[in-house]
C-alpha cells in the first residue's frame, strides 16, 4: 500500500489522524488574534521547550546532516552543529524576546528605528518563512520517497504533508502548533535515534564499520577538497559558523513567538535553551547514520536520500510506520508555527498599519489565516523549485545575519540610529554578494557578473566586520534617534515581566500581558 507494509501503514495512519484531531481540539480556544499569533503567553516550561524544540528541528535537517555525513564524514555534523557552541548564551538571550512584549520581529525594527526598517523586515520575514517551509518539505518529501521506493513522490508526499498541517494550523494557530509540537517532538527523538542501532548491525557492528569506512570520516574536520555543494570544514569554519550563528539569532523571525509565547522571562529562558539542547544530542544521531551510510551504500547519486535508504531497508515491519510517522511530524511542527508567524508579520506590520487601522480584532484573524494558506503556497513553490536542501540552508544562514547586525546595534547601543542599522544591513548583503561566486546570472538577457568566489567563512569575516563597521560610522555621522523613542523603547526592554504597571505608569501600552 504506496509502498508500505499494512501495518506500517496503520501505524502512520493512527498517528496523522491522532495529531489532527489534537490540533482541531486546540482551536476551539481561540477568541483573538493573541491567542492565536502567541497563544496568550500562557505556556509553562514542558511545553516551551518542546515548542522550541519542535519548531527548531525538522526533517530536512536529518536529511541534510545525514547526507552531509555521507559525503563529508562526522564533519557533515556542523550543517546543524552551527549552533552549538552559540546555545549556552540563549539564556541571555531568550528574555530579550519576552521582555520586549513584541508580537513580531519586525516590530522592533519598527519600534526601535523606523517604519520603513520594519516594513522591510516584514517582507523579509515572509520571504524567510516561504523558504523554510519549502526546505522542510523539500527535505522529507525526498525522505519519503525514498523510503517507499518510490511508490509516494516527493510531490505526492508535500501535498499530503501540506494538507495535514492545515487542517488544523489554520484554525488553531500557535496554540495548535505549541500542543502539537509537544506530541510531535516525541516522535523527532524517535526519529533522530530509532535508525542507530540498526545501521550498527547493518554494517557489523562498530568493528565492520571502522573496517568499512575510512578513519578520516570519523573527524569533526573535513580540510580536503569538498564534493560540490559542500564546504571544507575547518576549525576556522566551525568558528566563523558559530559567529554567524550568534549574531544571526537574535533575528530570526519566529524567534519572538519561540520566547514570547511563554508565561514569564524563565520559561523564555528554560525553553529555549533546553529545547534546543536536546535537538544537539539528536544531530549526533543524524550525523552517524550518515557515515554508516557510507558502508552501507557506497555509490548513492543524491547523499540526501541517503536516511531514506536506511530507514526503509534496515527498519522491521512496523517501524518504518513510526519513522515515517516521526519525519512528518519533525515536518509539520515546524511548517504550522511558521505559518502563523508568516501570518502575525503580515497582520501586525503590513495589513494593519497600511490598509485597515481600525478593522476589528475578528477580522485581523480571518486575514491571518488566508494569509497563512498563501504563505504555504510559496513554500511549495519553492520546494519544487530548488532539488538541493543544503544550498537553500547556506543561504538562509546569511540572510538572518544582516538584520541580526541591526538588531544587536539597536539593543547595545543607544547612539545606533535608523540610518545605521539600514547601512549595516545593506552593507553586509552588499559584501555578501560581491563575495560570492556570482552577483547576477540573468541567462535570458545574457548578462553575467561573476564575484569573488569566496569561501563561506571568509564571506562571513567579510560582511559581519563591514556591516557592523558600517552600522557605526554612519550611526555617528548621522542625526541620533529621537530621545523619546530611545526611552520608551529601553524602558520596555529594562522591565522585568511581572512589572507592567511600571510601563502603564510611564504611559506605555502593553501588548498581551
Amino acid at each position: 500500500m504506496l509502498g508500505l507494509h499494512a501495518l506500517d501503514f496503520a501505524t502512520l495512519a493512527i498517528y496523522l489522524i491522532g495529531i489532527m484531531i489534537a490540533g482541531i481540539w486546540v482551536a476551539r480556544k481561540i477568541k483573538n488574534t493573541g491567542d492565536y499569533f502567541m497563544g496568550g503567553r500562557s505556556f509553562g516550561k514542558a511545553f516551551m521547550i518542546m515548542h522550541a524544540f519542535g519548531t527548531g528541528t525538522h526533517t530536512d535537517q536529518a536529511v541534510t546532516v545525514a547526507g552531509a555525513s555521507y559525503k563529508l564524514g562526522m564533519a557533515g555534523i556542523w550543517y546543524q552543529w552551527l549552533y552549538l557552541f552559540a546555545t549556552p548564551f540563549y539564556w541571555l538571550i531568550a528574555p530579550i524576546w519576552r521582555r520586549l512584549r513584541y508580537l513580531t520581529i519586525a516590530d522592533f525594527f519598527e519600534d526601535r528605528f523606523s517604519n520603513s526598517l520594519g516594513y522591510f523586515y516584514a517582507l523579509y520575514g515572509l520571504l524567510y518563512f516561504a523558504i523554510q517551509i519549502g526546505i522542510m518539505l523539500l527535505g522529507t518529501g525526498k525522505t519519503a520517497s525514498a523510503m517507499t521506493g518510490g511508490a509516494i513522490s516527493p510531490e505526492l508526499a508535500i501535498g499530503v504533508m501540506t494538507l495535514l498541517f492545515l487542517s488544523y494550523g489554520l484554525v488553531g494557530g500557535l496554540p495548535a502548533a505549541i500542543i502539537t509540537d509537544f506530541i510531535q517532538g516525541i516522535f523527532i527523538i524517535v526519529l533522530s535515534f530509532l535508525l542507530v542501532p540498526f545501521v550498527i548491525e547493518g554494517v557489523g557492528g562498530f568493528t565492520g564499520l571502522h573496517q568499512q569506512v575510512p578513519i578520516e570520516k570519523f573527524s569533526l574536520e573535513a580540510p580536503g577538497d569538498p564534493p560540490p555543494g559542500y564546504d571544507r570544514i575547518t576549525p576556522f569554519f566551525i568558528v566563523m559558523v558559530v559567529i554567524n550563528a550568534l549574531v544571526g539569532i537574535i533575528a530570526q523571525p519566529h524567534h519572538m513567538e519561540i520566547g514570547g509565547a511563554g508565561k514569564t522571562e524563565r520559561e523564555a529562558r528554560v525553553g529555549f535553551t533546553y529545547g534546543n539542547m536536546i535537538k544537539r544530542l539528536c544531530t549526533v544521531a543524524w550525523a552517524f547514520t550518515g557515515v554508516a551510510c557510507i558502508a552501507l551504500y557506497p555509490n548513492i547519486d543524491d547523499p540526501e536520500h541517503a536516511f531514506g535508504l536506511a530507514s526503509r531497508d534496515l527498519l522491521p515491519i512496523g517501524l518504518v510506520g513510526v519513522m515515517l510517522a516521526s519525519m512528518i511530524a519533525a515536518v509539520m511542527s515546524t511548517c504550522d508555527s511558521f505559518m502563523v508567524d508568516g501570518a502575525a508579520l503580515f497582520v501586525e506590520n503590513f495589513y494593519k498599519p497600511l490598509f485597515k487601522p481600525e478593522a476589528d480584532d475578528k477580522h485581523y484573524l480571518t486575514t491571518g489565516r488566508i494569509v497563512a494558506l498563501i504563505l504555504v503556497v510559496f513554500g511549495i513553490i519553492i520546494a519544487l523549485y530548488f532539488t538541493s536542501v543544503v544550498a537553500i540552508i547556506r543561504l538562509s544562514w546569511s540572510l538572518v545575519a544582516f538584520f541580526g547586525i541591526a538588531f544587536w546595534g539597536g539593543i547595545l547601543w543607544r547612539r545606533c540610529n535608523a540610518p545605521g542599522a539600514w547601512a549595516g544591513l545593506l552593507v553586509s548583503a552588499l559584501l555578501f554578494a560581491i563575495s560570492g561566486q556570482t552577483i547576477i546570472n540573468w541567462e535570458s538577457l545574457g548578462i553575467y557578473i561573476g564575484g569573488l568566489n569566496w569561501e563561506l567563512p571568509y564571506r562571513y569575516v567579510l560582511y559581519i566586520t563591514g556591516g557592523f563597521a558600517a552600522l557605526i560610522i554612519v550611526s555617528k555621522l548621522t542625526k541620533p534617534q529621537d530621545k523619546e523613542r530611545l526611552d520608551r523603547f529601553y524602558t520596555l526592554l529594562h522591565t522585568p515581566v511581572g512589572q507592567e504597571h511600571k510601563l502603564r505608569e510611564a504611559g506605555i501600552k502593553v501588548v498581551l500581558e
